[in-house]
């Protein structure tokens, strides 16, 4: 119910500031925005944070296929001990079969 709310604020918030302020307002936004995505420094703390997760979730993903690995199809453990192979030779996963990339 909580992210319905954000969702139906946020629409509102839009809609008002759209209607109200017109495109001008909308592409000073819009710049805005893009000069505070390509700030160095905010630009360094995402790839830190990005970093942090995806340890977290090599770590999760050890510590569950450890303990439900008996229990997944095979193809799944397959999965999972070519990536565990992948990580362990270069501490990084590039691609998995999954078609997704940690970059």
């Amino acid at each position: 119910m909580r992210y319905k709310l954000t969702f139906v604020a946020g629409l509102a918030l839009g809609y008002v500031i759209g209607t109200r302020a017109g495109r001008e307002r909308y592409e000073q936004l819009k710049k805005s925005v893009r000069d505070f995505t390509q700030n160095p420094a905010v630009r360094n703390a995402a790839e830190s944070a990005a970093q942090t997760g995806r340890q977290a979730a090599g770590k999760a993903a050890h510590v569950v296929g450890d303990k439900v690995g008996d229990r997944l199809p095979s193809s799944v453990t397959v999965r999972i001990q070519a990536l565990r192979e992948r990580s362990a030779g270069n501490g990084r996963v590039e691609d998995d079969d999954w078609g997704t990339s940690n970059t």
